[in-house]
């Protein structure tokens, strides 16, 4: 008996004893290691650093077992089955380090190149989905199944998975599409054929999410994103022009007319956010002759998409108030009716105010 229970506490206090001791260098390592990380001015090794926390116990314990297993006397054939446990704990740390390690390195690295590409889910999913099947793969090679079948079969099943999950497949290839070809971008604001509207949230493996100016969320296949005409109000820059029409009475000077909005509008620049004076705004006798006005359009220049609402509003106020003090008339359609024996007639004709 006490044979026995020797034979069984040596090795899982062997293995105990390893574990303890690896912990303890480990937590002096990464003592260190953070000491080093805070002075450095990269990222990289924080990183690095939180990365491989976690995996670095699984390491601990994969070693621990080890070590306890060769100590003991155990058949060889319990020797096999332990050693390729503690294979397939280990590439399953190593895997799931690196899924990790690559996604970080992955965003990291667009928000210090500032290149255009979002890192959206779409993106992240590809690069830690790659990771994973190599390790699976890896994981299967080391408990002795061999792959090459599966490769094979995945081969010829392939084309029965492709035809059952088309939909899904297209939405997939349509977001890797957007991703590389970037119409839109993550924070963009778009506008689809359809008439949804709204800023890019994400971009994920099927569908394409818009957050709208009510603050609703509308989730789009991405293939409809694909094969929609749109408009990206944030491409090629976020500036863009803002034009709004003015009608005043044909007993109007145009010269004049024309100072003012310019003067208007160039005094509400800095006052109105989002309304820009660079390019200067400008005036256009366009359309031109109204049926009861002239017609103008008042062209200036807006910060983003959204900045068009609030300085129309505020503009409109002020021209109005501008053409109250300066006696210019604002007109409008108005008819004449004739009531004769009965019947209502009405001249075919708009009369201005």
């Amino acid at each position: 008996m006490e044979g026995e229970l020797k034979r069984f506490l040596v090795p899982v206090l062997a293995a105990l004893a390893a574990a303890a001791a690896l912990l303890v260098v480990r937590k002096l390592a990464f003592r260190l290691l953070l000491r080093w990380a805070a002075r450095t001015e990269t990222k990289a090794d924080d990183i690095f650093i939180n990365t491989f926390r976690m995996p670095s116990v699984y390491w601990i314990i994969a070693i621990g077992l080890s070590v306890g297993v060769h100590v003991s006397d155990l058949p060889e054939r319990y020797v096999l089955y332990f050693g390729k446990m503690i294979h397939v704990l280990v590439i399953f740390s190593v895997t799931v380090a690196v899924a990790r390690l690559a996604g970080e390195v992955f965003r990291n690295y667009l928000q210090k190149t500032g290149l255009p590409i979002p890192a959206t889910g779409l993106a992240y999913g590809i690069i830690r989905g790659s990771v994973f099947l190599v390790g699976f793969l890896v994981i299967l090679s080391a408990i002795g199944i061999s792959i090459t079948p599966i490769l094979t079969a995945l081969g010829v099943g392939g084309l029965a998975v492709a035809l059952a999950l088309q939909d899904t497949l297209s939405n997939l290839f349509a977001g890797i599409h957007i991703l590389m070809e970037k119409p839109i971008r993550v924070g963009d604001f778009i506008r689809l054929e359809t008439g949804q509207e709204g800023y890019v949230a994400d971009i994920t493996w099927r569908t394409t999410r818009l957050r709208m100016l009510p603050n609703n969320l509308v989730v789009i296949p991405n293939s409809k994103i694909a094969q929609s005409t749109l408009t990206n109000y944030y491409l090629p820059e976020k500036r863009m022009s803002l034009l709004i029409s003015i009608g005043v009475s044909y007993s109007s000077d145009p010269d004049k007319v024309e100072a003012i909005l310019v003067e208007e509008t160039t005094k509400a620049v800095g006052e109105i956010p989002g309304l820009l004076g660079d390019p200067a705004p400008f005036v256009r006798f366009i359309p031109g002759f109204g049926e009861s006005s002239l017609d103008f359009t008042l062209i200036c220049q807006v910060a983003e998409f959204v900045d068009q609402y609030y300085a129309q509003h505020e503009l409109r106020k002020r021209i109005f108030r501008r053409f109250h003090k300066e006696g210019i008339e604002i007109p409008f359609p108005h008819r004449t009716v004739y009531l004769k024996d009965g019947d209502v007639e009405t001249n075919k004709g708009d009369t201005p105010s």
